[in-house]
């Protein structure tokens, strides 16, 4: 078994959360959550803002740790078992850019309900939830976009 371990963002702006749709060869991929592979000596909130930023073109702002997902997948000489580390980001604008070498075509902002649909894996719909959650307590305490929290 392959273990692997990949960062990500639950990247938010005015109470919309930031998806990208990959479609590879024309295939429906599904919309997902920005994420990408730890590189050697780099720190897990690190990664997150890299691949938020590579993925997407949104350099956001980590607010706090949001928890791991786990899944694992099969290549043609093995099985991966990969850890997927998550933050609450804050983006400034509205804009992204999808990553075209990715395959990504499409990006944006969508209301919670709405990203919570669309997303393809059931593990990321738990970690937008969970975030979305974070996301609103501190709103409800006059505490998002004030400071970081990690």
């Amino acid at each position: 078994m392959i273990e692997a371990t990949s960062c990500g963002g639950v990247v938010i702006f005015r109470g919309k959360i930031l998806l990208l749709y990959k479609s590879y060869k024309n295939k429906y991929e599904g919309w997902v959550l920005p994420k990408g592979t730890v590189e050697a000596g780099e720190e897990y909130k690190d990664t997150a803002a890299r691949e938020v930023l590579e993925e997407t073109g949104v350099d956001a702002s980590i607010i706090k740790y949001v928890g791991k997902s786990q899944y694992t997948f099969n290549v043609p000489e093995d099985i991966v078992s990969k850890d997927v580390h998550w933050y609450l980001m804050m983006a400034d604008s509205y804009y992204s850019k999808p990553q075209r070498e990715e395959y990504f075509v499409d990006s944006g902002y969508y209301k919670y309900h709405e990203a919570y649909h669309l997303l393809k894996f059931s593990n990321e719909k738990a970690i937008l939830e969970k975030a979305y959650n974070e996301y609103l307590e501190l709103k409800r305490r006059n505490l998002w976009g004030n400071k970081k929290y990690f």
